[in-house]
């Protein structure tokens, strides 16, 4: 398992600017927490940016446990040699694959996927267009507006939290932190 080979992959699957800058977002929300738990943050970034890798070819509308995203995309991993807890932690990001998030790793991916592109979303439509100056406050304040990033899992987001042992105001403050340092990357701070 190695980086530049997983960034390829996932560049050879994901043509959409939109989904590769997710998949950056959520790789650094999990290198975060990777440092912070005194985890693998190489084999932990990875997972962050190749769990939708194969959204754009499969996107499985249908929400199947076994056919299109996750599960074609982790069978490509599997046939590419990454180790078992990746590939589960990918699978059970997806709560209708069934495959339960065993590890700390799954979980923590789980509780940044959704709120990851929350923030992202929360960000855009700041005047300085950063997270620079994003706050918890507001952040929830949003996620109250059902009208606001209607396609983000509110669920998802607090079950996440929950799932990981992880307080919603702590978790939410420390991926606003994760993803400053990548805000240009992701298009971001540049009013």
């Amino acid at each position: 398992m190695n980086y530049q080979e997983s960034l390829d992959l996932m560049h050879e699957y994901t043509e959409s600017d939109a989904l590769r800058k997710h998949m950056y977002s959520v790789e650094a929300a999990m290198r975060a927490y990777a440092n912070k738990y005194g985890e693998d943050e190489e084999k932990w970034g990875i997972v962050g940016l190749l769990h939708d890798f194969d959204y754009e070819r499969y996107p499985n509308h249908e929400r199947s446990p076994t056919e299109e995203h996750p599960s074609t995309g982790v069978r490509i991993l599997r046939e590419r040699g990454y180790p078992d807890d990746v590939c589960d932690a990918i699978l059970g990001h997806g709560d209708y694959t069934g495959v339960p998030r065993e590890t700390l790793m799954a979980k923590t991916l789980y509780a940044v996927d959704e709120l990851c592109g929350f923030l992202n979303a929360c960000a855009l439509v700041r005047p300085s267009r950063s997270f620079q100056d994003l706050k918890v406050k507001s952040v929830k304040k949003k996620l109250k507006d059902k009208g606001f990033a209607r396609a983000v899992s509110r669920d998802e987001i607090r079950h996440g939290a929950e799932e990981a042992g992880l307080d919603f105001d702590e978790h939410v403050q420390f991926v606003i932190e994760a993803l400053r340092p990548v805000e240009k990357t992701l298009g971001l701070g540049e009013a």
